[in-house]
């Protein structure tokens, strides 16, 4: 049914979170490992504790964006953007923040979060380099804090990101869910927003989500990359 749908759709849009990089090695955002069993994760990523406490949160951050140059894009990361140049998907939605989308040969991907491949100054939004983070050089010329481009507690979606979702997803016919619990707002809006829109909806995910009951099709307790893998040899066999 899936690989029918995706043959067929006129407009497919894919909506990612924090399964699709689990598969990779990647721990959770809400994993408890390492400095994570210290401190409750939603206080260290905020815009208050990068104002408030900055050793806290560059320590947290470090280690984040160390763990992320450490993992690949997995087989499923390499379809999506193999479907991309194929034309059977219009672009990605992802709610991660690790780049492996783009590292697998993605292009059009919104990034409703961010992302921890690039920086910036806080105060003055000037770009800086991964290295100068890792090393603990925080402060700016300008004075102001240097941090990862990813979206705080306390910060508003970026627009662009915001708006290429909402035109995705409001336009599309197929849309796929792949590893999100959708509990997170405003994200978890534009799978409703598409099926508001007329589009089949289909959720692929390890546990249930508060949406299940709003998709066409939903698929529990199966890795992502093996559904992908299976969906993309029955694509070559039609």
């Amino acid at each position: 049914m899936l690989t029918k749908w995706l043959k067929n759709a006129h407009a497919t849009v894919v909506f990612t979170g924090a399964g699709m990089s689990t598969e990779s090695g990647l721990p959770d955002f809400r994993s408890s490992t390492g400095l994570w069993k210290q401190f409750d994760p939603k206080q260290l990523a905020s815009i208050d504790a990068l104002n408030n406490q900055l050793s806290d949160f560059m320590q947290f951050y470090q280690e984040r964006v160390n763990s992320v140059q450490l993992v690949k894009p997995h087989k499923g990361h390499s379809i999506l953007a193999q479907w991309e140049k194929q034309g059977l998907i219009e672009g990605i939605i992802t709610q991660n923040v690790d780049g492996l989308h783009q590292e697998a040969g993605s292009t059009h991907v919104a990034e409703l979060h961010g992302t921890l491949k690039r920086f910036h100054c806080q105060s003055c939004g000037e770009t800086k380099d991964r290295d100068d983070f890792i090393k603990q050089q925080i402060k700016c010329h300008c004075g102001g804090k240097i941090r990862p481009s990813i979206v705080l507690f306390g910060e508003q979606l970026p627009n662009k990101a915001f708006e290429d979702a909402s035109h995705l997803s409001s336009f599309c016919d197929l849309f796929i869910v792949l590893g999100s619990s959708l509990s997170v707002a405003p994200a978890n809006q534009f799978p409703l927003i598409a099926k508001e829109a007329g589009a089949k909806l289909i959720i692929i995910n390890e546990e249930s989500t508060n949406l299940d009951h709003y998709a066409d099709l939903v698929i529990n307790e199966r890795k992502i990359g093996e559904v992908l893998s299976a969906v993309d040899q029955q694509l070559h066999s039609i």
